[in-house]
């Protein structure tokens, strides 16, 4: 299998899905990344903005 054979303008099913239900892999990503961030940050003490001790 090439490394380029999965990009997403060769694959026409999922280019329509993405169309019909929105790019689920995408937004998978983000919310990864958004998590990993607000880990880290948790890990490291510092407390996410508009929460402080009294919530």
């Amino acid at each position: 299998m090439k490394p380029d054979s999965t990009r997403t303008e060769e694959l026409p099913i999922y280019e329509s899905l993405v169309r019909e239900r929105g790019d689920v892999v995408e937004e998978a990503r983000v919310v990864s990344e958004e998590t990993l961030h607000q880990a880290t940050q948790a890990l490291n003490g510092v407390t996410p903005a508009g929460r402080g001790a009294d919530s």
